[in-house]
């Protein structure tokens, strides 16, 4: 019998290096995808605060028109 369970010992260390470079590659692949979603969501804030101003001071510039 000994044989018999070393033998089964050993196939899944064979296989969990596959396993863990899998997961591994899972890992990266989203940390990847979190990194880009981060850096996208970053640029569009950044590309709203832009266009939130341009707003704010066209609407400044019609206040003090109208008011002057």
């Amino acid at each position: 019998m000994d044989p018999g369970a070393g033998a089964r010992k050993e196939r899944p260390k064979t296989r969990e290096p596959a396993a863990r470079l899998e997961k591994a590659k899972q890992r990266s692949a989203q940390q990847e995808l979190k990194q880009r979603q981060r850096a996208e969501i970053y640029a569009l804030n950044r590309v709203m605060t832009e266009l939130e101003q341009q707003q704010f001071d066209s609407f400044c510039k019609q206040m003090q028109g109208s008011g002057e």
